[in-house]
């Protein structure tokens, strides 16, 4: 039986402030960390036996997922105790690994069946995925289906097709690691290992269907989006009169949703939340465990973490909401530009029309608060009544008004 191996071991910088607290793989979408999604993936393909390199934040991972004994799984745990790049992260599991094993990078979203076909197909392979932007990752060329080469970040990108950071291996790869070096950045790359192979004519592409990568908060509320329209309707909580609910919607045990309460799926709500009265839940939310939205508030295809409050009068569209967060009452988070553009932030394009704040953990805002479409508000800032808020915030930044 195949070993599938996880590289899980990084932070995810580009994620912050969202993963201040948490590794990358463990941020929400849907209602689960990304790396279940993953996890669940490759179950379907028949593979029980897993092993994740872990890193930073690694207690989260461990304590969320045991030993799947749970989930019919084996799990095996090893720390990549600096984070020296993937190659350095896989070389972690060499005493591990003696038989073919499969590697995914664990900070993105696939499908069964696309795993099936490179399970099918002789190591070493590689997934690759048709991009409409490839200068942002590993551009690849090939030949029938052989890979002819591998250029990262290319300015000039020779093709559209892209490292889609799925691989087959042997335990050869582990002899092609010990001969790489450290790359400008200083980092032991997996993809330098991939060379020989590349030169030899002997890495296979695998064309991927699906794909999603998780580089930046607004890839996560963009897979969100497409995974929220495939849940289920489940019912555990108290629903009180004068309650309508329309679509799929998932209610959390211990949660109470009050009268005069509108919410319309597809929506999760997590266990022992207090939703309204009167609160208007729209497409595409999901809200964490033990969260409070109030009298008339507004939630609009978000993802609130766990213990966040947004108190009565308050509206939030498009945005990600970290945990332990309280909007102040009046509190409004802006999701579109007047001139209908595409929302920029930090200088980067998220190619999203719509998207409103990121906001770490931790942050508290005073009453009326107003936020601009692309904020990001670092971990612990504390903002005070009828502040504006726009552009970027560091960690632990206090405005007094």
């Amino acid at each position: 039986m195949t070993i599938c191996v996880i590289l899980a071991a990084g932070e995810g910088k580009r994620m912050r402030p969202l993963t201040g607290s948490r590794p990358k793989v463990m941020l929400p979408i849907a209602g689960r960390p990304m790396l279940e999604h993953l996890i669940n993936a490759v179950v379907e393909t028949g593979i029980t036996d897993f092993i994740i390199v872990v890193g930073y934040g690694e207690s989260a991972v461990r304590n969320y997922f045991g030993d799947g004994g749970i989930r019919g799984i084996s799990i095996r745990y090893v720390t990549q105790k600096h984070q020296l790049g993937t190659g350095d992260a896989l070389m972690t599991v060499a005493p591990h690994v003696n038989s073919p094993f499969l590697l995914l990078n664990g900070d993105m979203i696939l499908h069964a069946a696309d795993i099936k076909t490179m399970l099918h197909t002789p190591a070493p392979a590689m997934g690759v995925f048709t991009s409409s932007h490839p200068q942002d990752y590993g551009v690849v060329t090939m030949e029938a289906d052989v890979i002819t080469g591998l250029e990262e970040k290319s300015l000039h990108p020779p093709s559209d097709l892209i490292n889609a950071g799925m691989y087959l291996f042997e335990p050869g790869i582990f002899d092609h690691l010990r001969t790489i070096t450290s790359s400008p950045r200083g980092e032991l790359e997996l993809t330098d290992a991939l060379m020989t192979y590349i030169e030899h004519g002997t890495l296979r592409g695998v064309h991927l269907e699906y794909w999603a990568d998780m580089g930046s908060p607004w890839d996560l509320l963009g897979v969100h989006e497409e995974m929220m329209k495939t849940i289920e309707p489940e019912q555990k909580g108290v629903i009180e009169a004068g309650v309508t609910i329309h679509g799929n919607v998932q209610i959390g045990s211990g949660t109470v949703i009050l009268a005069g309460s509108y919410i319309e799926g597809p929506c999760i709500i997590g266990s022992d939340c207090r939703i309204g009265p009167h609160a208007y839940i729209r497409p595409g939310t999901a809200i964490g465990n033990s969260c409070h939205i109030g009298h008339s508030s507004e939630i609009k295809n978000s993802i609130i973490m766990d213990r966040t409050n947004v108190p009565h009068f308050s509206y939030v569209g498009d945005s990600i909401i970290g945990s332990g967060c309280n909007l102040g009452a009046g509190t409004k988070i802006a999701n579109l530009r007047h001139d209908k553009g595409t929302i920029i932030i930090g200088g980067s394009d998220t190619r999203r029309r719509k998207f409103g704040a990121v906001i770490g953990d931790d942050v508290l805002f005073g009453i009326n608060c107003s936020v601009n479409v692309g904020s990001v508000i670092g971990n612990h800032c504390r903002i005070g009544p009828h502040a504006l808020v726009e552009g970027i915030l560091h960690d632990n930044t206090v405005i007094r008004r």
